[in-house]
């Protein structure tokens, strides 16, 4: 892996809280972001992440082989390669099968789990042309038991971890590491909205689930690949 200053990271669904969050401790250790999204970057994003040694790309449905292999070349062809992919893009839904849309199955699965498959799928060949690299997903704490109304959604994380597993061994002998993180309930502003009444003290910060991905990145991981590492704040 090259020294932390000079690793080329991809991060999609980069224009979130959790996104910013994993893009801005990267940035601490001097790394060049891609930074992707279906999203149009705020101007917030843009003024912090401008500049020559980051890409911002908006508008990239990550569901999408061929555009997110434009946004994977785009990268490559810009910086070299790719060392770093962190699939932090996904959304959340909460709906019961009784009463419920299969249209709400199907969207989870393309956010969740088949924008993770893509990604990875649409990085590989630059990874392996570096010589290896680092992939780390998001799945979710919640995936272990789903709940009433939770079945679209930790079934499409589920699926991100059994990826997680599968690819780990496809390429565990290509210096290629694959890990999963397994948030709790993250504190975001979208959360504390929708869960007023809830103990934000317990649920875990964006700042730290980032600082977990930093070091699955790093070489002090290399010897870590196919897990799935809880990471609950006190939740």
């Amino acid at each position: 892996m090259p020294e932390p200053s000079d690793r080329v990271v991809v991060i999609t669904g980069a224009f979130g809280a959790l996104g910013v969050a994993v893009a801005r401790a990267f940035g601490e250790t001097g790394a060049r972001l891609s930074l992707i999204d279906v999203a149009q970057p705020s101007a917030e994003m843009q003024r912090e992440f401008s500049g020559s040694q980051h890409l911002l790309l908006g508008g990239a449905d990550l569901a999408n082989e061929e555009a997110t292999r434009r946004a994977m070349a785009a990268t490559a062809m810009r910086y070299g390669g790719i060392d770093v992919l962190v699939n932090v893009a996904g959304g959340f839904r909460w709906e019961k099968v009784e009463g419920g849309s299969l249209d709400t199955w199907d969207a989870l699965y393309a956010m969740n789990l088949r924008s993770a498959v893509v990604s990875c799928k649409c990085a590989l060949p630059a990874l392996l042309e570096r010589g290896g690299g680092r992939i780390i997903n998001i799945g979710a704490g919640a995936a272990a038991k789903a709940g009433s109304g939770m079945g679209p959604y930790t079934a499409s994380k589920a699926g991100v971890q059994r990826l997680t597993e599968a690819l780990s061994e496809e390429l565990k002998d290509r210096n290629v590491t694959v890990n999963a993180i397994l948030p709790g309930t993250i504190d975001t502003p979208r959360n504390r909205l929708d869960m007023p009444k809830a103990d934000f003290s317990k649920w875990v910060a964006p700042a730290k689930i980032a600082r977990v991905i930093v070091f699955l990145a790093s070489e002090d991981a290399s010897a870590i690949t196919g897990a799935a590492i809880p990471v609950f704040g006190r939740g």
